[in-house]
């Protein structure tokens, strides 16, 4: 089964999907099977029907996730651990082999019988510890490899050989009972980091190993998540880019997987010693001083990290054990020693970019967008930039000529126009000779479609495209209907998303990008498209804003809804609403679980045998497919979190390329660490 995707309201540059809501007074309601008729510029244009793509198409497997299971197999206590051997000291470290200590678990995967452990001094303030699968080959690399072209990989400094002699981190490890090591400063004698008591479980689809933390420990990190800024010990944090709008304590579009460890001690004055604060609580008249480190798991499975109060736990579908240890001891010098290591420095933004924007969507045509900016000019509010929802134009309500006059007057007061992009690409209507000016039912805009659509046949001639496992493109459903999505790992992509950038700057001098719906998502599991594009465009699967039975009463879009005199009626409508929405959704009983066990040798990528807590359930819900295959053999499963990433990256050269001479601003909504460099 493959996957789908809920998106907030975003247009795509490649989708030509236009998002300019006409007013409610000039469009009505067309719903799933009917025909409409509108007056576009004084002409009468009737359209064919419109399907909604089922609900049930947005609909995937019952999961429990493990942390949520009672019957769930604790890998710790079935598991056998490793034992090191040949341990071999190097110029910066030492390489051992790790090999299972007992009988294979197979608890969530295959076990991996042989294990390569690999520890640097590679830096005076930067200890890595990596451990690898002995045996890779091109069929496999892939799962447990984070290729250093996607996510740079810190390596040993050109001065390590002396820098190195003064780390104030000391590496060590034993085989008492089963293999586990940690990582001690010096300075101090404190444990930052120790698999001691616990057993590292290595399998095909499920990566285990957890260190000790002191007492009521204060970590800082691990986006994106909305939840305190210290972590706390009763958290789970989920990293599984995901097309949701805010929910607390769950995993959201991006994936930061390092996190800072500050450690307070009370000094004494009379001896200098330090005494580790384990309480909330201090003294007023004590002298106290902190200590800092950071842990960055270079990792983009999909993961978890279980924090609890006596330790911190990492739960991983996929890849390699790959830490970076930063000795710190201040928060300053572990993000500088991050950042300049592994992260990279932020890009240097145009000076513009600091300043007001004003964004939105529904604008009707230019003359809207206009009377926007010329508003803010007689009410002298600074404003540096518009943003607006676009791609190629809808030539009726936002034509290249009356575009190209608003841009030129626009940037010679001074200002910016940012169009919102998406990645998802419309395919085409072979039964229809044009698709023009289709009406989208309830959004109230048209969409410009051709069958000789030629962003979509510029990307399919060059392979652009992700795949199903039988190597047919891979159809998901998106804002403008049944959509393709750029494969970023095959040649043909970078330059193809490039040439696409070029051109539609060439018609609409745009000053930069805000990259959305990159998760990716998709709005129905699986490739729902294939066989069905002789119905595009579709209507999503799913009731839109200012559809019936979605009806916006709140601020802002509900303003005029809920003044003084409306109020009333407006109240009463949203309580309906929300009475019919609950009823709907009301369910007595309760669901059968999906729970797979391990077949030896294979992966289960769609439905892992360890189920994370993923706030959409389904690794396939709003999101393209685990299983979506890219051109190189990689499967989605592996490099799911990377999309966001990816694309920002073609989009920073596609911009060097469209605006020469310019530094490049991008707004990236799914990132991973580097994505800002």
């Amino acid at each position: 089964m493959l996957p789908y995707g809920l998106g907030r309201f975003a247009s795509s540059v490649f989708s030509v999907f236009i998002f300019m809501a006409l007013s409610l007074d000039k469009l009505s309601f067309a719903q799933n099977a009917t025909s409409e008729m509108i007056e576009t510029s004084g002409t009468a244009n009737t359209f064919r029907p419109i399907f909604t793509v089922p609900a049930e198409a947005d609909v995937g497997a019952p999961l429990l996730p493990n942390i949520n299971d009672p019957n769930a197999t604790d890998a710790q206590t079935v598991c056998p651990g490793y034992n090191a051997s040949n341990v071999k000291r190097t110029a910066f470290g030492l390489t051992a082999t790790l090999n299972l200590a007992g009988p294979a678990c197979n608890v969530y995967g295959t076990d991996i019988e042989t294990l390569n452990l690999t520890v640097e001094y590679q830096s005076a303030n930067r200890l890595a510890v990596r451990v690898t699968p002995a045996y890779l080959g091109a069929a496999n690399a892939s799962q447990y490899n984070l290729p250093t072209t996607l996510v740079y990989q810190p390596t040993i400094d050109v001065d390590a050989g002396m820098s190195s002699l003064n780390s104030d981190m000391s590496f060590i490890w034993s085989n008492d009972p089963t293999f586990s090591f940690s990582v001690y400063r010096k300075s101090t004698g404190d444990t930052l980091f120790s698999t001691q008591s616990t057993k590292l479980v290595y399998e095909n689809q499920f990566v285990e190993f957890a260190s000790a933390l002191p007492e009521n420990y204060n970590l800082y990190g691990l986006g994106e998540t909305i939840h305190g800024l210290r972590l706390g010990n009763n958290f789970t944090k989920t990293m599984w880019a995901a097309d949701i709008g805010d929910p607390i304590d769950y995993n959201i579009y991006g994936s930061a997987p390092f996190y800072l460890d500050t450690r307070y001690y009370e000094l004494d004055q009379s001896t200098g010693n330090l005494t580790l604060v384990t309480s909330n609580e201090t003294n007023a008249t004590a002298d106290y001083v902190s200590y800092s480190h950071g842990v960055y798991s270079r990792n983009a499975h999909g993961q978890e990290i279980l924090l609890r109060p006596a330790n911190i736990t990492w739960r991983l579908l996929g890849g390699s054990v790959d830490l970076y240890f930063y000795a710190g001891p201040t928060q300053q010098e572990v993000t500088t020693a991050l950042q300049t290591s592994a992260i990279g420095l932020p890009a240097l933004q145009q000076y513009f970019t600091f300043g007001f924007h004003q964004c939105r969507w529904g604008y009707a045509n230019w003359s809207q967008l206009q009377e926007v900016v010329d508003t803010y000019e007689a009410f002298g509010i600074p404003l540096e930039s518009i943003w607006y929802r676009d791609f190629d134009n809808d030539l009726v309500t936002h034509s290249y000529t009356e575009g190209e006059s608003f841009l030129s007057n626009l940037h010679a007061s001074g200002r910016h126009w940012i169009p919102i992009i998406d990645s998802a690409i419309y395919v085409p209507n072979p039964e229809n000779a044009s698709d023009a000016y289709v009406e989208c039912p309830s959004w109230k805009y048209l969409i410009l479609i051709s069958n000789r659509y030629a962003t979509f046949n510029s990307g399919n001639d060059t392979n652009s495209f992700l795949t199903n496992p039988d190597g047919t493109i891979y159809i998901g459903s998106v804002w403008p209907g049944y959509t393709v999505f750029p494969d970023w790992l095959s040649d043909g992509a970078g330059p193809w998303w490039t040439n696409e950038m070029v051109t539609w700057h060439d018609k609409v001098a745009y000053d930069g990008a805000w990259i959305d719906m990159s998760e990716v998502s998709s709005f129905c599991v699986g490739s729902c498209g294939t066989g069905n594009i002789t119905m595009n465009p579709v209507h999503p699967p799913f009731s839109l804003p200012g559809e019936p039975g979605a009806i916006i009463y709140s601020y802002p879009e509900g303003f005029n809804l809920t003044n003084a005199t409306e109020a009333a009626t407006a109240a009463s409508a949203s309580s309906s609403q929300e009475a019919a929405a609950s009823t709907a959704s009301a369910s007595s009983t309760m669901p059968d679980y999906l729970r797979t066990t391990p077949t030896p040798g294979v992966r289960d990528v769609n439905y892992p045998p360890y189920v994370i807590n993923n706030v959409q359930g389904d690794l396939a819900v709003h999101a393209v497919s685990p299983n979506a295959t890219h051109a190189d053999g990689t499967e989605e499963y592996d490099v799911h979190n990377l999309f966001g990433h990816q694309i920002l990256n073609a989009t920073y050269n596609a911009l060097l390329a469209a605006i020469p001479g310019k530094r490049p601003f991008i707004i990236g909504r799914s990132t991973f660490l580097g994505s800002g460099k």
